[in-house]
């Protein structure tokens, strides 16, 4: 699939991987759709993207936990643009909190961003895909292989995603429509500082060491050549890698690496 003239439903786009991902798709030649609830910054970015790319851009208040925002996000995209040829299912939360003091509230919360915002989204994206033979999108992480200490809430819903777009893979292994799974390792964006507590308030400040992650732009331009090669998944970074391959061949191994690596991070919750 080239991506010129495409029609291409970023959602969380206003920061991190979602905006890195819609000026990567505008610098290839595709129309944007931009999704997320911060709808000033959203417009500002849609405005910069069809100045500097010359592409058209929409931008669509949205809350994906809602399914209401989800199918009017949608309808708007085939409004305007009469189709969609890419969901990129990128909204999403984290937490960090262990399960013992969490309040339930918090991992409901990252279930109804992270999970049901991808089912709502694609459900109603669906009959559009189907007729362009187009793509799905989810940017899970590995997260969704490997469940990691004070993110249980996080952790579960990436499960979830990966489940769902594996077996929606299957269903339409004969329809044309594409779906890839994304899986990017730590990447430097704001999604810790956005994260959880226990109480469910974001914490404001990342725990662990940002300059040490993959850039939302290297991981926008992997997300777009996969798009492109019509890939099936995508695992990214080499720590990322190595956790996978670990969870199939030495879980063991990796559990006691996986704590040791966030008894690390700043204030730790495992000591």
């Amino acid at each position: 699939m080239n991506l010129k003239d495409k029609i291409v439903v970023i959602t969380g786009a206003s920061s991190g991987i979602g905006k890195a991902l819609a000026l990567e798709c505008a610098a290839r030649g595709a129309n944007l759709v931009l999704a997320a609830r911060q709808y000033v910054t959203l417009c500002e970015i849609s405005q910069n993207i069809e100045k500097q790319y010359g592409i058209k851009a929409v931008a669509v208040q949205c809350d994906v936990s809602i399914e209401a925002d989800c199918e009017h996000l949608i309808k708007q995209a085939i409004v305007t643009f009469g189709r969609v040829d890419v969901l990129v299912n990128n909204a999403g939360i984290s937490m960090r909190a262990l399960f013992k003091d969490v309040d339930l509230g918090v991992i409901r919360s990252l279930m109804d961003v992270n999970f049901w915002g991808t089912v709502y989204c694609t459900k109603y994206a669906m009959p559009a895909l189907l007729e362009s033979k187009g793509t799905v999108v989810g940017v899970s992480s590995i997260a969704g292989y490997k469940g990691l200490p004070g993110r249980t809430g996080y952790s579960a819903s990436k499960f979830a995603m990966n489940g769902f777009l594996d077996a929606l893979r299957v269903e339409n292994l004969k329809t044309g429509v594409h779906v890839m799974t994304a899986c990017p390792g730590f990447t430097a964006s704001n999604i810790r500082n956005t994260a959880l507590n226990k109480a469910g308030i974001s914490q404001g400040e990342s725990t662990l060491d940002e300059q040490k992650m993959m850039s939302a732009e290297e991981v926008a331009k992997n997300i777009a050549d996969g798009i492109v090669n019509r890939s099936r998944t995508l695992t990214m970074t080499g720590q990322g890698k190595l956790a996978v391959a670990l969870s199939k061949f030495l879980p063991g191994l990796l559990d006691k690496l996986v704590y040791n690596t966030f008894t690390k991070e700043k204030d730790p919750l495992l000591r």
